[in-house]
């Protein structure tokens, strides 16, 4: 393996931890703070940025995608995804040390399939091809548009009717999942601008005069408020990993499709990779199938949304 290489799994590393301790310190900030309700964004974002746990934790979320972008530029996302996927295990081992949270066997079990399909993932990388900068821009809106608007109603479906506490956690997770894959292929698509523009002001004004720049925005803003909500409300050792695995599956599947990268030459990686993928996807519809048949939600402390805290 070549040194770029090795600095480019140290680099998607730090982003993964960086990003995961950050959504832990939020979940802990987010215990203390009064029920978010989402028909008030203005006063949600206010009380959001007056906690400064809650912001040091935002902080090391946005380390963690600032080194994201970096690593994007001279790595294929087939390399670096599963990296970033890896966080879900740091997740799993935060949640049950600092947030005492306690999953059920069904649920466990599921959990660990996860670890397992981001194993597959990774092992699956091998060499890969080069980095890909650039997509076809009619190719991109039309995967990414249908994409966020499914994840905007997946997402927000808890807020909209009372859900059981599973079934809530499982639809943010999917939501923001694919929000989050979104904002990624926008992300990779500024890494071309990175590449391609030498020079301060060129650089600026290519990404500022980007459609990249404001698909990233728009999708991380309205994932970040789910975000917020879910971990209040859900247990973070369900809600997070639903929302990375379906996040990395999705980016891995349409990023290598839309930026030309090379699927695994070896028959034995191909098949780790797509063994990975329908791990992830029975997961996901076990946990489903697992929400449906939970019991009744009882009062719920916020009108559509379930607090789910007294389970943890």
């Amino acid at each position: 393996m070549i040194a770029s290489s090795y600095t480019g799994i140290a680099l998607a590393l730090l982003s993964a931890t960086s990003y995961n301790v950050g959504l832990i310190q939020e979940k802990r900030a987010l215990g203390r703070m009064p029920a978010l309700d989402l028909r008030r964004v203005p006063r949600v974002i206010a009380s959001l940025l007056a906690d400064p746990a809650w912001l040091a934790g935002f902080a090391l979320m946005l380390l963690g995608l600032a080194c994201q972008i970096v690593v994007l530029t001279f790595e294929p996302v087939s390399v670096v995804q599963p990296v970033l996927a890896s966080g879900v295990a740091l997740v799993l081992v935060l949640s049950r040390l600092v947030l005492r949270e306690r999953l059920g066997a069904v649920e466990f079990w599921c959990v660990a399939a996860m670890a397992v399909s981001v194993i597959l993932l990774a092992a699956s990388a091998g060499a890969g091809g080069g980095a890909g900068h650039h997509a076809n821009p009619g190719w991109m809106a039309a995967v990414a548009i249908p994409s966020a608007i499914i994840g905007l109603l997946v997402g927000a479906s808890p807020l909209r009717h009372r859900s059981r506490a599973l079934s809530a956690g499982v639809r943010y997770g999917i939501g923001t999942g694919l929000l989050y894959g979104v904002a990624a292929l926008a992300i990779k698509g500024l890494s071309g601008i990175l590449v391609g523009h030498h020079g301060d002001v060129r650089l600026v004004t290519g990404i500022v005069s980007s459609p990249y720049l404001y698909v990233l925005a728009g999708c991380s803003v309205a994932a970040m408020l789910l975000y917020q909500v879910a971990l209040q409300s859900c247990r973070a050792s369900i809600v997070v990993p639903v929302s990375n695995v379906t996040g990395s599956m999705y980016f891995i599947i349409a990023g290598t499709w839309l930026f030309h990268e090379h699927l695994p030459a070896s028959p034995a990686e191909l098949g780790l990779r797509l063994a990975a993928i329908v791990v992830a996807g029975f997961v996901l519809v076990t946990l489903s199938r697992r929400a449906a048949e939970e019991p009744g939600p009882g009062p719920a402390a916020v009108p559509g949304l379930l607090a789910d805290q007294g389970r943890q």
